[in-house]
């Protein structure tokens, strides 16, 4: 089993590393969009526009981390409903072609940062988010439940195999 606070240790702390580099690029393109010799070329000079991003990226990121922080993890009992902080392995239902190809797949719903992978135990995971289209339709199932969502490229099925 995946000691889910070590793992959320992991996920704090890639974040703080994202947010560091992207802060420092922020801080970046403020000192070079201030600088004496720095002067708008065009009328379609973007610096402005990634300044806005970047200033926008950094709060998004900051909110997540203290999102992060504020995760209370339970362990799930068996017949638990899936919540966020839950560990879940779901299996698809398409048939899988390739050997390379795991057909199980471990999700940890976090209130933020959804869509990170990770390697934590020797343990392919990733983080899914509330929001998220895989998120909305785990919430609330328990293990043994199958259920399907939408993604632009199609529906897909699942099962749960067990929560934690």
């Amino acid at each position: 089993m995946i000691d889910k606070s070590a793992l959320l240790s992991t996920l704090r702390a890639r974040i703080a590393e994202d947010l560091v580099a992207l802060k420092r690029r922020q801080k970046d393109i403020q000192d070079g969009a201030t600088h004496e010799e720095s002067r708008s070329e065009h009328a379609k000079d973007t610096r402005a526009t990634e300044q806005s991003y970047l200033a926008e990226r950094v709060l998004d990121l900051t909110r997540t981390a203290k999102a992060l922080d504020a995760l209370e993890l339970a362990d799930l009992a068996e017949g638990e409903e899936i919540a966020v902080g839950a560990l879940v392995e779901i299996t698809a239902d398409e048939t899988v072609s390739s050997a390379d190809v795991d057909p199980y797949e471990t999700c940890f719903i976090v209130p933020g940062a959804g869509g990170i992978k990770l390697i934590h135990a020797g343990r392919r995971l990733r983080t899914v988010t509330p929001v998220s289209p895989l998120g909305r339709a785990l919430l609330g199932l328990c293990a043994g439940d199958q259920s399907a969502f939408s993604t632009p490229g199609g529906k897909r099925s699942f099962e749960i195999v067990s929560v934690h």
